[in-house]
């Protein structure tokens, strides 16, 4: 508001009525009572870094003495003046965060008494570190595992992967008051009073981040939930994303009931699906009431043919794509295909553009007239009707148009593998589909599942013990009720990308090789996982006077205690302890668990880096991952620095423009490289190398400083 003011000033200096005026709207407007979801969005969070090292202007906090409670020492923040050498051990100079310069407070710790932490609102310079790999999967691309912040690893996401993602599943913390999540460094309890609005500002930043990275043109979120955040989770998706549709599913996942005293025994939980542009499920074999397939499957065919007009998001305007905007024509009488004419201007009227006499033009239009455009171009709209696999339908008889249609590329995929059989051609050359024999029906899956493969304990808890050989975590999800949440989005994209960024015990990806494993996908998983220690585990801990950043103390972390032994035992088929892991994986594709899965997986921590690196160009190694992830994940990476360039097998880096022309004649020799980095400060430079690159060869500026490309908490959100 104060911004507001004193433009309101500058304006009043020039015409004092016109000031007088917008201040009157300003106060209408700033008196209005907010509609929509209200709540508190309290100080960005503050994470504690242990194992990072402590250096010069870093912002820290006292560790507590071994053996003590966090809450026994002071909370505040302090910064890192200087680092001495004192009696062979380094001992830092403090000044504190949040005092007057006038009064500055002072004071002395070793340095092995600090905690990094880091303030969301401060730049950071993220790199990752391999900590391991495991490779089964041939040439497939690698899923990874990414041990770090999420709200971190989704602003470094955003340079690897913003508008790429075809679903994110996510499971986040339930707040339930069972202190199974933490804000600021605190874990957020049932006394705490602004436990619920806490829990809407830390969903609503990473949703925020999240939403940048599903692809606009057709992506799905899926949220799980229960009924402690379910109604404000609902209005908070609504918010976040506006125009999309939101449907909730409940699904049982304990049929024995979590009873409370005087109230139901809750026996389900709740799944938001948000369905983003031309995002859609998948019709299945089963409606989801019951086990196995239903008898109410018992359709024929599926719905296969969809419009052809692309609609709901500010992507499917006219003025975002232009040359998807074209007419076809029809004759009035008889309402045949006459053509499909060309793209217009973009700045033309479309109630001008002349057509054959006798006929009408059939536009992508929305059901309020808004000007949208087609899926696809005019080229492939003319071989879609030719092939049979676009269509016209009911004509208006006042108007003459008729609606068009298509055949999506699942179906088309369908036909080829015998699922579907062409029985003949409409006479006007659509074609005419069938269920094949012996091919199973499907249905349209409802709201609510009620399915014993969802069953957390037996398909959750149980499972995991088998994979790791111990009990290592409580209320894992059931690995089919991921499965199935997913495949309805998955089905038909068996390229997708899924993003989990609260991935625990690591499910998801889990789920995402199943689904692999049943249709030759290859589909590929990012999952994000801290290494926070329950608080059971930590009583214990610091019995033994162990506290974060000791080996002893991270090894019991959930991600390198359960999220990285679990994903390594589910591909190789062995237990950490290199048992073949007993037991068989049921329902949808049934097998042996000790089989493993043909896929790749790689580990990652997120790092810190210094600045001063940064600043000398000795960064490369830890942004190295992020350019071999931008690139598809496939295939080696480059790990070093080079004098020239350095070619592998899907990506490139040209390191120095002098060495361009030979870099153009190596990437010829890369038959399956498709995207270039190229590092140059220079404008004109990058350019002039990008009109040399091949048409199918993907150009990405790296300035030379590396990692102020990735530089993240710089106001954006």
């Amino acid at each position: 508001m104060s911004t507001l003011s004193n433009l309101l000033r500058q304006v009043e200096q020039k015409d004092a009525q016109l000031a007088a005026d917008l201040a009157r709207e300003v106060r209408a407007f700033s008196e209005r009572r907010a509609f929509g979801l209200n709540f508190e969005r309290h100080t960005p969070e503050i994470v504690e870094l242990p194992g990072r090292p402590v250096r010069k202007g870093d912002k820290v906090r006292f560790l507590p003495e071994r053996g003590q409670s966090p809450k026994s020492i002071d909370q505040r923040l302090w910064r890192v003046y200087s680092i001495a050498r004192v009696d062979g051990g380094r001992v830092a100079t403090l000044t504190r965060q949040d005092t007057p310069e006038a009064e500055m407070a002072t004071t002395t710790r070793n340095v092995e008494d600090l905690v990094v932490v880091a303030e969301f609102r401060d730049p950071i310079y993220p790199g990752l570190k391999s900590t391991g790999k495991v490779e089964r999967g041939g040439d497939k691309p690698f899923h990874t595992v990414i041990n770090a912040e999420n709200f971190h690893a989704l602003q470094a996401l955003l340079y690897t992967h913003e508008g790429e993602v075809d679903v994110i599943y996510i499971d986040p913390p339930y707040n339930t008051g069972a202190r199974d999540w933490k804000y600021n460094n605190d874990y957020v309890d049932s006394e705490d009073i602004y436990r619920h609005s806490k829990w809407l500002a830390f969903m609503e930043r990473r949703l925020k981040l999240a939403k940048r990275l599903l692809n606009p043109d057709n992506s799905v979120l899926i949220v799980t939930i229960d009924e402690k955040e379910c109604l404000r989770l609902g209005m908070l998706l609504e918010q976040t994303f506006p125009g999309c549709d939101v449907q909730m599913v409940s699904s049982v996942i304990n049929r024995a009931g979590s009873s409370r005293a005087g109230r139901f025994a809750r026996v389900d939980e709740y799944v938001f699906y948000v369905f983003i542009g031309d995002g859609r499920i998948s019709p299945w074999v089963s409606t989801m009431l019951g086990d196995g397939a239903d008898e109410g499957s018992a359709l024929a065919m599926p719905t296969v043919w969809f419009t052809a007009v692309r609609r709901g998001t500010a992507s499917a305007e006219r003025r975002a794509r232009p040359a998807l905007f074209y007419p076809v024509i029809l004759d009035r009488e008889t309402g045949s295909l006459v053509r499909v004419g060309d793209p217009i201007p973009k700045d033309a009227d479309r109630s001008k553009v002349p057509t054959e006499p006798g006929t009408v033009a059939v536009w992508p239009l929305a059901n309020d007239g808004r000007e949208q455009t087609w899926r696809f171009s005019a080229a492939k709209m003319r071989e879609y009707f030719a092939a049979g696999t676009a269509r016209l339908g009911k004509r208006d008889p006042v108007t003459g148009l008729r609606p068009i249609t298509y055949l999506q590329p699942g179906t088309i995929a369908n036909i080829a593998n015998g699922t579907f059989v062409v029985t003949g051609k409409s006479p006007e050359g659509a074609l005419e589909l069938a269920l094949a024999d012996g091919a199973e029906k499907v249905v349209t899956p409802r709201t609510v599942w009620s399915r014993t493969s969802h069953f957390a304990r037996d398909h959750g808890s149980h499972l995991i013990k088998a994979l790791l050989g111990e009990k290592r975590f409580d209320f894992p999800k059931s690995l089919y009720a991921v499965e199935d949440a997913l495949r309805f989005v998955v089905a038909e994209k068996r390229n997708a990308l899924i993003v989990d960024f609260f991935a625990g015990s690591g499910t998801t990806a889990h789920a995402v090789m199943r689904l692999n494993k049943q249709d030759g996908g290859m589909r590929r998983s990012i999952s994000v996982t801290n290494n926070e220690v329950s608080v059971d585990e930590q009583a214990g801990l610091r019995e033994k006077d162990l506290r974060p950043g000791d080996p002893e103390w991270e090894a019991l972390g959930i991600c390198d205690y359960v999220t990285k032994p679990r994903i390594r035992a589910a591909v190789t088929g062995l237990t950490p302890a290199g048992v073949p892991i007993n037991g068989d994986y049921k329902f949808t594709d049934e097998f042996p668990m000790s089989d493993g899965f043909e896929e790749n997986v790689e580990f990652f921590t997120m790092t810190y880096e210094a600045p001063r690196l940064v600043a000398h160009n000795r960064a490369f190694e830890a942004i190295a991952p992020l350019l071999w992830m931008k690139a598809g994940s496939q295939g080696r990476a480059i790990d070093k620095a080079a004098d020239d360039f350095a070619i592998v097998d899907t990506y490139g880096v040209l390191f120095d423009l002098d060495c361009s022309r030979d870099f153009f004649q190596a990437i010829q020799g890369a038959p399956r490289l498709r995207t270039a980095f190229v590092v140059t400060d220079d404008d004109r430079a990058f350019q002039a190398v990008c009109s040399e690159l091949p048409p199918e060869v993907k150009p990405v500026r790296l300035y030379e400083s590396y990692l102020t490309n990735f530089t993240i908490n710089t106001g954006r959100e």
